[in-house]
């Protein structure tokens, strides 16, 4: 799903902690789901990020980087 959604130049806009909570949620993605935001302004610069391998994240999203 994230592979669609960023390389159709999407940013990852919100985590959502347990937002599938179901055995297979917890098996595939340890309960965590993405919202993804299309700023159709900037489509084409974060597909041209994301081939240079950088995912296009919104700035609360930064700060959660450790």
């Amino acid at each position: 799903m994230a592979r669609f959604h960023l390389g159709n130049g999407a940013r990852v806009e919100r985590l959502n902690w347990m937002g599938d909570p179901s055995l297979k949620g917890i098996k595939q993605s340890f309960g965590l789901m993405v919202n993804y935001l299309y700023d159709l302004k900037r489509l084409d610069r974060q597909r041209t990020q994301l081939a240079e391998g950088r995912i296009a994240v919104a700035a609360s999203i930064e700060d959660l980087q450790f």
